[in-house]
């Protein structure tokens, strides 16, 4: 119990046989493109979001916006903490130098399930979106695309910030256009977005409830989740005790709006509720305008999606660097996931999130939805409890971003996300327990009785060499 409950700040070391540095090469500019593209605003809009206009109809725009709000406190948890423990670790940094070695495991594995489920789900989008062009299977082409990402991970940060930003430039040209035709072929009014009304069997309008809503925010959390990832590149960011901060903030505020205002002018123009509960944004698009604007949006989508599964694979190998630094496997794994390629990239980690991202992709889509709804609310959870210790002891007078109205941001943020976690569906809560409870047993048995030589959670160097001059 005592593992769990007390901080870790001894943890926080540097073996003698550590593996080599990542290197800062990545303004807040940068790294707001990287972080944006794993937000990936147009593919989460015409992959993810369809899936809530199934079951929230009108209600969609609404709970999307409240995920958005309850993000703030989140985003500000992640400022602070990021900060404060800048390491591509991330949550499980954080979490273990804060409140314990044990919730920092559990912090780990919520985060791991995340980083490979995510890119696969996306992944799987592709298809539908090139079908204007050529007619492909879902699950095979989406494992090409997570194939591809892997070797573009592969290549120098600095340069994928590039390339990540061209695409980039093209989703939020597609979510402009979808949002501009929708808007602009309104069928209802502003008044409709408050309507709770989803279409049933057979022309039947049913009522979108309070807890239909409340039970569709883990999803909506899921929508803008990618502006968190900006705390693994943290040991890649120019000054990251200021710029971590800035770059999650901007990433939150420009993906809330990118996401957002397109699903409104959906939801206004869509032809009646059914075409908006079916969720077929193509279609819509085909309607509003013609074939030729169908299959740009389509084809710039597509692009959006190649472009997250670049970024997802690159950030999320940084988390499989970080845990083999911080000595969470066998030493021959450990050695394995630190190597660094010619360009700087840790080319094993980058291969082990890529590859079995491919075969996820032949994985029913609804179960990785839910499985990933829970990690996120519960990785948010972890990090909202990190961020109420966050100020003890030494921990309170180093130099970082600090959010406002704490504690009560924080405390307010653990009560809405446990609501929202019980309120999931129990197979999705069933799954993500027992990966948990595996988990769990792994620390139990290997790495606490270890705990002299393993998951010894460290920050970069040069980061520790500044503290004593920012004291």
């Amino acid at each position: 119990m005592t593992d769990t409950l007390r901080s870790v700040d001894p943890a926080v070391t540097t073996a003698s046989d550590s593996p080599q540095k990542l290197k800062r090469s990545i303004g807040v500019v940068g790294g707001t493109l990287l972080t944006l593209s794993c937000v990936t605003p147009a593919s989460t809009l015409f992959v993810i979001v369809p899936d809530l206009f199934s079951s929230l109809g009108t209600a969609t725009a609404l709970c999307i916006a409240i995920g958005a709000l309850l993000c703030i406190p989140v985003a500000f948890c992640y400022s602070e903490l990021g900060t404060l423990i800048p390491s591509a670790g991330g949550e499980y940094a954080m979490v273990s130098t804060l409140a314990g070695r044990l919730a920092g495991w559990l912090a780990f594995v919520m985060s791991l399930l995340v980083v490979m489920i995510v890119p696969p789900v996306i992944a799987m989008g592709t298809a539908d979106y090139l079908a204007p062009v050529i007619h492909l299977d879902p699950s095979f082409t989406g494992a090409g695309v997570m194939l591809a990402a892997t070797l573009a991970g592969l290549l120098d940060l600095r340069a994928n910030a590039w390339i990540t930003g061209i695409f980039l430039v093209l989703e939020v040209i597609a979510a402009g256009v979808v949002a501009l035709l929708g808007f602009s072929h309104a069928h209802r009014g502003m008044g409709s977005l408050g309507s709770l009304q989803v279409a049933g069997e057979h022309a039947h309008v049913g009522a979108v409830t309070a807890m239909m809503v409340v039970s569709g925010l883990a999803i909506a959390l899921f929508v803008t989740q990618g502006f968190s990832t900006a705390v693994y590149l943290s040991e890649e960011l120019e000054n990251p005790r200021r710029n971590v901060a800035r770059t999650v903030l901007a990433t939150l505020a420009i993906s809330s709006v990118v996401i957002l205002v397109p699903v409104v002018a959906i939801t206004l123009g869509a032809g009646d509720l059914k075409a908006l509960t079916g969720g077929d944004i193509s279609s819509m698009v085909i309607a509003w305008s013609n074939s030729a604007v169908g299959t740009f949006v389509s084809l710039c989508v597509a692009l959006a999606i190649i472009n997250a599964g670049i970024v997802m694979v690159i950030q999320n190998s940084r988390v499989l660097f970080a845990s083999a630094r911080d000595k969470a496997w066998p030493s021959p794994v450990n050695n394995a996931l630190a190597k660094l390629g010619r360009f700087g990239s840790p080319w094993v980690a980058t291969l082990v999130v890529g590859v079995p991202g491919a075969f996820l992709c032949f994985v029913n889509l609804d179960t990785l939805y839910g499985v990933t709804g829970v990690a996120v609310t519960g990785l948010y959870l972890l990090v909202a409890i990190a961020s109420l210790l966050g100020r003890r002891g030494a921990h309170g007078g180093k130099q970082a971003w600090r959010m406002p109205l704490w504690p009560a941001m924080p405390i307010l943020l653990v009560a809405v996300l446990l609501y929202i976690l019980v309120e999931q569906d129990p197979s999705y809560l069933l799954w993500t327990g027992g990966i948990t409870a595996v988990a769990t047993l792994y620390w139990a048995f290997y790495l606490r009785p270890r705990r002299a030589t393993r998951w010894l959670v460290s920050l970069p160097e040069d980061v520790r060499t500044a503290e004593p001059a920012e004291a």
